[in-house]
């Protein structure tokens, strides 16, 4: 049995590749892939970035500024006495031989790199400025099927425009593939990339749907078929 609960060491994390982030072999800058609605996909496999660890981040802004944000804005912040737009990063997870699970700081459903699900999150970022940070082991690949990445709202004012948050994918040796969560919504939960595996070919996709509910309804919208019930950070 694997203790998902237990969070990852420091060493957990993936550093860049050399060269920086975006950084191909001899360390030449790859550009940066934006998924759209008008170009939703990509082959990781063609692209050869299916293997090695590929870290996912998310960014995005705790506290918009009265400039870009309006006074409106900042006015229901202030009336829900919140500190700010507080994300969580986290990730559904279903491997080839059908088990299934969640990664998230909410329960402490860390992962783990080396064993299943071979997915992991470095820790929970409350303010923003740091971010949060999956790493998918894809040498570990013929042991996953399919991983859903997911941002939850957990705290703060639900504007996703304002937020300014962007989840980019660092596959080792190919261009990071950037998908932007800019669109107004009232919901907390966003379903953001679907990472599958069919045959030897890892897919990405940008799904950026944004789901009224929490982690139970997401589970509903892409037929994951678990149990859930309540729990806090």
């Amino acid at each position: 049995m694997v203790d998902y609960t237990k969070r990852p060491s420091s060493s957990g994390a993936t550093p860049p590749p050399a060269g920086g982030a975006g950084a191909g072999a001899g360390g030449v800058s790859l550009s940066k892939v934006t998924l759209t609605k008008a170009a939703p996909s990509i082959s990781l496999t063609k692209g050869g970035g299916a293997s090695g660890q590929m870290r996912v981040r998310l960014t995005w802004n705790a506290k918009p500024d009265a400039g870009k944000s309006g006074g409106g804005f900042l006015k229901k912040l202030a009336a829900a006495g919140s500190k700010g737009i507080d994300l969580d990063l986290g990730a559904l997870f279903e491997l080839a031989d059908g088990r299934k699970g969640v990664i998230q700081a909410l329960g402490n459903q860390f992962g783990s790199l080396q064993q299943p699900p071979y997915v992991q999150l470095s820790g929970d970022d409350r303010t923003g400025g740091g971010g949060e940070e999956l790493v998918v082991n894809l040498d570990q690949l013929p042991q996953i099927r399919r991983i859903l990445v997911f941002a939850f709202i957990y705290e703060g004012v639900p504007a996703w425009d304002k937020a300014d948050g962007v989840v980019t994918l660092y596959p080792q040796g190919a261009a990071p593939i950037e998908v932007k969560l800019d669109e107004s919504s009232g919901s907390r939960m966003c379903a953001i990339a679907l990472l599958e595996v069919a045959g030897n070919e890892l897919k990405v996709r940008r799904e950026v749907q944004y789901i009224q509910g929490a982690q139970d309804a997401l589970d509903r919208a892409y037929g994951w078929g678990m149990d859930w019930t309540p729990g806090r950070k």
